[in-house]
């Protein structure tokens, strides 16, 4: 290295370290204990995430449908609410698997604003995609959505209708009752059972109390037994006197 490249980066750093000392004296938020350094790195740290889930966001019209799943499986990890529009739009996507993926992203952030789109979800040709809306809008417990998912309890599909019937439950809306209830004749034992199950949890608010009440004193104390007196094991002796 020559001698004039180091004095010219020698005179660089020596520039820099200057820079920042007078602002540091010139800007009265900035203190010497470090705050201002650590709250600039928090918040170039903050910027850089914001900028990874927009690219996310684009990354959801990506070409490639394998990219497009990706990335909202990555949306979904890092529980973006931000992106909820968008994968909402996706929703619609050509590529079923992507659908499913979306489907289950939604439910997985749990924001409010998905449920139109999971209930448009409920429609779609794909089981596996019918099935994850169902779950979804169960997560949510979107009492919006109770009329779209008593629908869906007559689905062709038995695992969408099994799901449909424990979204009802997890939600305990009682405008269910009547179609959890026509549920108990389906065709498949394990409907039934789901069915039964998820009546329990609707009705549970405001039927009888499911166990029994509790005694009133925890430890009671049981009630004394008479006892009988044993017999004296001692012999009688007879002290007859003849006069």
């Amino acid at each position: 290295m020559s001698p004039v490249t180091v004095f010219f980066r020698t005179l660089l750093k020596s520039s820099a370290i200057f820079i920042g000392t007078a602002a540091i004296f010139l800007h009265p938020s900035l203190q010497w204990n470090g705050r201002a350094v650590e709250h600039t790195a928090v918040g170039a740290q903050q910027s850089a995430s914001e900028a990874a889930i927009d690219g996310l966001i684009v990354a959801l019209k990506d070409n490639d449908a394998g990219v497009r799943r990706q990335a909202a499986h990555a949306l979904a990890q890092l529980n973006s609410r931000r992106a909820v529009p968008a994968l909402a739009a996706a929703i619609k996507d050509a590529d079923p698997d992507l659908r499913a993926t979306i489907v289950a992203a939604l439910g997985q952030i749990g924001d409010e604003r998905a449920a139109p789109a999971l209930r448009e979800a409920l429609k779609d040709q794909s089981d596996t995609v019918r099935v994850r809306a169902v779950e979804a809008l169960g997560e949510l417990g979107d009492h919006e959505s109770v009329d779209a998912l008593i629908a869906a309890v007559k689905d062709k599909n038995p695992d969408v209708r099994r799901h449909a019937i424990d979204a009802l439950g997890q939600i305990g809306d009682a405008r269910a009752l009547d179609a959890l209830t026509q549920a108990l004749k389906d065709e498949d034992a394990t409907i039934r059972r789901h069915a039964a199950a998820a009546i329990a949890e609707v009705s549970g608010g405001s039927g009888p109390h499911p166990h029994p009440q509790p005694h009133p004193h925890p430890n009671p104390r049981p009630h004394p037994v008479p006892r009988t007196p044993h017999p004296d094991p001692r012999p009688i002796s007879l002290d007859v006197r003849v006069h």
